[in-house]
């Protein structure tokens, strides 16, 4: 008898170590950010087949690539609440796979440069919470408004209750160890460095340190936003800025494409893939040295 014990503990310890090795290999994972779809930006309201070409390019790739997760951070639509370009972004977003999570991220284009509780209310009716949290394994990735942290003169309320939420939500991760805790929105903090001064592209700096403080304070290293139309790649400390370029019309010397994040436990690498070179897979075996350095 003490020896069938004895084996039934050696092979009880057996299972839980081969469990374990099976989770620590399924560990890495990868999702992908797209980022101002903008539908009518183009033509500046004329029409969106260029957005639509573009989008379902984009839909495919997903489809193909089949990330964990994806979020879309924000201008969806390039006017607000025109239904047309809301319809047409709505199709194509629904023809992802119904097995791999989409996330919407209120843009400026979406509840408007200065928002209104109203254009808020609207938003919402359309696509959803506009500020809100999800989790894969560890992973958290924490979705805000940042129209209302940028230009709040109509929306101090919804400001306010969403520092609370923000405050809690980053409490919650933290009690549950949850790493990385990962930020979305659509404007950029900084493009360069946290101090440079406001502009149309920025989060401006009397609320920008507040939020930066709040982050390092609960151990956020990683802030994704879109806004800018190409890619920009900023430090400060351990905070990285990943300012991510356009699935529709790119400005400057920006091109449209996409973003594959990698997750490998609490590691946070990626890339921008201009839709001229997509790779065919993403290969979470190898790690790379090389992807934080290409914007």
């Amino acid at each position: 008898m003490k020896r069938l014990t004895n084996l039934a503990t050696c092979l009880g310890i057996g299972i839980l170590l081969l469990a374990s090795n099976w989770v620590t290999a399924a560990e890495p994972f990868f999702f992908i950010q797209l980022s101002d779809p903008q539908f009518g930006m183009f033509t500046t309201n004329r029409g969106f087949a260029q957005e639509t070409a573009n989008f379902e390019f984009a839909v495919a790739a997903v489809n193909r690539l089949r990330p964990a997760f994806v979020v879309i951070t924000g201008d969806l639509v390039n006017q607000p609440g025109d239904a047309a370009q809301i319809a047409e972004y709505q199709r194509i977003r629904h023809r992802v796979d119904s097995t791999i999570p989409v996330y919407d991220v209120a843009g400026n284009h979406d509840v408007d440069n200065v928002p209104t509780p109203a254009a808020i209310a609207a938003y919402t009716n359309q696509f959803g919470p506009d500020h809100h949290s999800f989790r894969h394994g560890s992973f958290v990735g924490i979705v805000l408004n940042s129209s209302v942290i940028h230009s709040p003169q109509q929306t101090t309320n919804q400001l306010a209750a969403q520092e609370r939420w923000l405050r809690a939500e980053l409490e919650r991760a933290r009690e549950s160890k949850a790493q990385p805790i990962v930020i979305f929105m659509h404007h950029p903090w900084f493009l360069k460095t946290a101090d440079e001064p406001d502009q149309y592209f920025n989060i401006p700096r009397e609320r920008r340190a507040t939020y930066l403080g709040l982050f390092r304070e609960f151990g956020v290293k990683n802030l994704f936003s879109g806004h800018y139309h190409r890619n920009a790649l900023a430090r400060d400390g351990d905070l990285e800025a990943v300012t991510t370029g356009p699935v529709g019309k790119p400005l400057g010397e920006g091109k449209s494409g996409l973003r594959v994040v990698i997750v490998r436990g609490d590691q946070v690498e990626h890339r921008f893939y201009d839709f001229g070179e997509l790779p065919d897979r993403i290969d979470l075996a190898a790690k790379s040295t090389v992807e934080t350095k290409r914007l």
